[in-house]
C-alpha cells in the first residue's frame, strides 16, 4: 500500500514531529527561517523542507520582508483534526467523570471508615 502524501492534508502534515515542533515555534509568533534554524537546532534545508509541507496544507502563511521570508501560523487547517478529536474528548471526558465518582465514593467510605475507628466502632477489641 502506498504511502499517503504529506502534502494532502493537516492529519499527514502534522505526522511528522519536526513539523509539529515548527508549528509549536509559530504559536509564538512570526518567525524567520533563520529563527527558526535557531530555535531549533535544525539545519536550514530542513526547516525549509518542513516549511514547504506546512505552507501547501495551510498551516503556514509566508511573507517576504526585504531579503527575509516570515513565516506564522494559520490555525485554520488545524479545525479538521479538532473535529475529529472531539468525539475522543467527550468519551475521556465520560471516563474521568466516572473515575472522579469512585474516587468521592472512596473518600467517602474512607472518611466514615476512620469516624468509625474514632468511635471505637468497627474492632472487635474496642
Amino acid at each position: 500500500m502506498a504511502r499517503a502524501a504529506t502534502t494532502t492534508d493537516a492529519f499527514n502534515a502534522v505526522a511528522e514531529p519536526r513539523r509539529r515542533q515548527l508549528l509549536d515555534v509559530l504559536t509564538g509568533g512570526e518567525r524567520s527561517v533563520s529563527d527558526l534554524v535557531d530555535r531549533l537546532g535544525l539545519s536550514q534545508p530542513l526547516v525549509s523542507k518542513h516549511l514547504r509541507v506546512l505552507r501547501e496544507v495551510g498551516l503556514v502563511q509566508v511573507r517576504d520582508e526585504g531579503r527575509q521570508r516570515l513565516y506564522r501560523l494559520d490555525a485554520g487547517p488545524l479545525r479538521s483534526i479538532v473535529d475529529w478529536l472531539a468525539p475522543f474528548e467527550r468519551a475521556m471526558a465520560e471516563r474521568f467523570d466516572l473515575m472522579d465518582d469512585v474516587i468521592q465514593e472512596l473518600k467517602a467510605q474512607e472518611e466514615s471508615d476512620g469516624d468509625n475507628d474514632q468511635l471505637g466502632e468497627g474492632h472487635p477489641s474496642h
